[in-house]
């Protein structure tokens, strides 16, 4: 045991003091925040608000279109003809012709280009042509308009999770975010971890510094304090990301919530309504999407979340740096890699479908089975723990995880005490069947 503790030490050590560790570590949350933040400054940035000319010979559309940030209407009055020859000089993107018996026969509007539209320009013309139309016909039927904007209502139900404890609110989306965020960073840290477990046994092998250390100490426990060692680097380095982003979200709210509370402050000393201003600031906090986001947050089991998270971050590293591991040991060469990378990552990767199922139908036998197998439990048991799993679900996932670990690192270990020490020859999975039932 002090010898896998030794060897432990030396990897966590190694790995953490590097300055790419340090600066990762540091610099991962404020990364991905940015990162999703130039998405989201760019989609925004992107619309380009569309010119569309109507040439409406019915007479009832005209003025009846709304603007939007995605298209603007004009109504010139000229002909068709004309108008197709000027469309473009006069910087529209798109001109509608609608017939005159276009309530009867929708299906003759014409949309002209010097280009092909796109399929959302396309979409909104279509969406609002239709929408105008069904309005005219209630109206012929003596539904008058405002019955038809007094029918208009927006439903936003409140969603309430029962159990023995009592009523908590709950939040459908925030869910499902949280969710697919962790089972997309346990998948991702599966294979960059793993994947170092696995170079880094190849290089001592190749670089012959084995053969120096297991002088020294046993196959067996070189390959499990490499292991374990990485675990603790990644381990690290998530608690390190879990706390600076929760910082990250605390200041980001606070400073978000100041500035829209003095905001609606200034507002109703503006307005000088009295009794207002506490309305408009519980307005300015409803509408503050942070605020919102750190809601809907709250009302998800944390706790329970970032343990389980955890705990599948090292079982399925566990598991599967075990196999990439004995990967390392087998071959010369990455390229040599290839042929055994592909079996281990098939359950990865089947893992990341199923956990897009399990997101639709949390409680469904899909995601029941692909959750309690280990070789997918990691990524999809994540996807239903923020859902609200039965606790002998989650024991019995668990449980099985430890046994899958513990199978595969004796695998690993029967074909890591052969392999070590061999070179130049090519390997294959009959030859790495004979290594695990290898006597000696």
């Amino acid at each position: 045991m002090h010898t896998i503790f030794l060897i432990i030490k030396g990897e966590y050590l190694v790995r953490v003091r590097k300055r790419s560790f340090i600066v990762m570590t540091i610099l991962g949350p404020v990364l991905i925040f940015g990162f999703y933040a130039i998405i989201g400054w760019a989609a925004v940035s992107s619309i380009n608000q569309k010119k569309v000319a109507v040439v409406d010979e019915s007479g009832r559309f005209v003025n009846k279109f709304k603007a939007d940030n995605e298209t603007v209407f004009s109504y010139p009055k000229e002909s068709l003809t004309n108008a197709k020859k000027s469309f473009v000089k006069q910087g529209y993107d798109a001109l509608v012709f609608i017939p005159k018996d276009v309530i009867d026969y929708p299906k003759t509007v014409q949309i002209f280009a010097e280009k092909s539209v796109s399929l959302a320009l396309q979409s909104n013309i279509e969406r609002a042509i239709g929408k105008e139309i069904e309005t005219i016909k209630l109206e012929q039927a003596g539904i008058t308009q405002k019955v038809i904007e007094d029918a208009k209502v927006n439903v936003d139900a409140q969603t309430i999770s029962l159990s023995d404890s009592g009523e908590k609110s709950s939040n459908g989306i925030a869910t499902t975010i949280i969710s697919g965020f962790c089972a997309l960073l346990i998948y991702i840290s599966v294979l960059i971890y793993g994947t170092q477990v696995m170079r880094g046994v190849m290089e001592e092998k190749t670089n012959r510094i084995v053969e120096v250390i297991i002088s020294s100490v046993k196959p067996f426990q070189l390959m499990l304090g490499k292991i374990i060692g990485v675990a603790l680097v990644g381990l690290t380095q998530f608690l390190l990301w879990i706390a600076l982003t929760a910082g990250l979200i605390t200041v980001g709210s606070s400073v978000l919530g100041q500035k829209e509370t003095a905001k609606s402050a200034m507002s109703a000393r503006m307005n000088g309504m009295p009794g207002q201003q506490e309305v408009q600031q519980k307005m300015a906090k409803d509408k503050n999407p942070v605020t919102s986001i750190m809601a809907a947050i709250e009302t998800l089991n944390i706790p329970l979340i970032i343990s389980c998270f955890l705990f599948y971050f090292l079982g399925g590293y566990l598991l599967y740096s075990a196999l990439f591991g004995a990967i390392g040991a087998a071959v010369d060469s990455e390229t040599e890699t290839q042929q055994f990378m592909f079996p281990i990552m098939m359950p990865i990767i089947a893992a990341i479908a199923f956990a897009q199922i399990a997101v639709r139908d949390p409680d469904g036998p899909l995601a029941f089975w692909t959750s309690i197998i280990p070789f997918t439990s990691p990524v999809v048991m994540m996807v239903r723990v923020p859902f609200g799993v039965p606790i002998w679900q989650l024991m019995l996932s668990m449980g099985l995880l430890v046994l899958g670990f513990l199978g595969t690192t004796w695998i690993a270990a029967r074909i890591y005490r052969v392999g070590i020490l061999m070179y130049g020859k090519k390997v294959s999975f009959r030859e790495l069947s004979k290594w695990v039932f290898y006597k000696g």
